[in-house]
């Protein structure tokens, strides 16, 4: 008889359920983690409220930790109780892109979390190439956050910038918070954060930023560009996915400045001819960032991360978190989600003995 364990199960459109289902067992060269920790991610929102998820009934959940429950026939490297974070990309391995390394660009791809059962539960199985240990000083909360770091860490990389820069982040959400952390490790001069809201710009500069500038403000235009002397940004990051950051990248980079998008829209962004040749006129440098892997598998993004966690580098501090939930509320946690603005930062769905 199999074991049973406590999930919340998106049985259909807004309908999740706190409900008991079969408890995974680790197959070979797999480990069962008991889940923490579980962060839900801007992703998972229009799967649960808004019919997006890939088919039902589904655990979602790919921004997680915990501790070793299990180990699967043939695994080497961990014991019972370690802690770790979950990397939720399962790669083909075989397709060219994963032949170079280039694990985010499979397109054979199964993910943990959204096309296969995830983390929103009290077990998860998952291979243990995808399992990263971290340091028991580093919190359960903060092993939930290894997702929304590396992918910062994944677009600062791709992004090539050099040290010495002024930098300028669009968005001061989770990933906004920890690209401007990875800027000012990887040698920035100055990191400057962007936002509409006067509480995460200050939350930016606890973490380490050193000014934080509100769109809103009629002054915005001629504060940022007094900021850098009129020379504009050397490397610029979008990470908020709103077509008007994405626009204002164009407008704060400087000349042969490094720009990167780490946002994804989710509406149209139309781009002027004028704006095009802002491109053009500054020849800056216009990459995109999707997801956080690179090799040897899952990738640096996610042993910088722990090592860094560890040793203070990369802060962490609770105003990332703008609410925690038992597994069991699930629901009401996603119900904040049906009011725009209502929430502020992370929501972290826990699950404590």
């Amino acid at each position: 008889m199999s074991e049973k364990m406590m999930a919340a199960v998106l049985c259909g459109d807004r309908d999740l359920q706190y409900k008991e289902t079969e408890k995974p067992s680790p197959k070979a060269g797999e480990v069962l983690v008991r889940v923490r920790a579980s962060g839900i991610c801007g992703s998972d929102i229009p799967r649960v409220l808004h019919g997006g998820a890939h088919f039902f009934p589904i655990i979602l959940g790919h921004e997680f930790s915990g501790e070793i429950a299990a180990l699967g026939e043939g695994v080497e490297g961990f014991e019972i109780g370690d802690r770790v974070s979950g990397a939720p990309l399962k790669p083909c391995g075989k397709c060219r892109d994963c032949q170079k390394g280039n694990y985010s660009l499979c397109k054979h791809y199964s993910f943990i979390g959204s096309r296969e059962n995830g983390s929103f539960a009290q077990y998860v199985a998952i291979p243990a190439q995808n399992a990263i240990k971290f340091d028991k000083s580093v919190s359960f909360e903060q092993g939930a956050m290894f997702e929304p770091s590396t992918v910062a860490l994944h677009g600062v990389l791709l992004n090539e910038c050099p040290g010495g820069e002024y930098v300028a982040v669009c968005g001061g959400g989770t990933i906004g918070l920890f690209t401007a952390q990875w800027a000012k490790i990887f040698g920035a001069k100055k990191v400057v954060v962007i936002d509409i809201l006067d509480e995460r710009l200050e939350l930016a500069k606890k973490l380490g930023a050193d000014e934080g500038f509100n769109a809103t403000d009629p002054d915005f235009a001629e504060k940022v560009r007094a900021y850098t002397g009129g020379a504009g940004f050397g490397a610029v990051y979008e990470t908020a996915g709103s077509p008007a950051t994405m626009k204002m990248a164009f407008e704060l980079a400087a000349n042969r400045a490094h720009v990167c998008f780490i946002g994804t829209p989710h509406t149209d962004v139309t781009f002027t001819p004028k704006m095009w040749e802002n491109l053009n006129r500054k020849e800056f440098r216009l990459v995109g960032s999707w997801m956080s892997y690179s090799a040897p598998f899952p990738g640096k993004e996610w042993e910088l991360t722990a090592a860094c966690f560890a040793d203070g580098r990369l802060k962490y501090d609770d105003g990332l978190v703008f609410a925690k939930y038992p597994l069991a509320k699930a629901w009401d946690a996603f119900e904040l989600y049906l009011t725009p603005g209502a929430v502020k930062g992370r929501i972290l769905l826990v699950d404590e003995d």
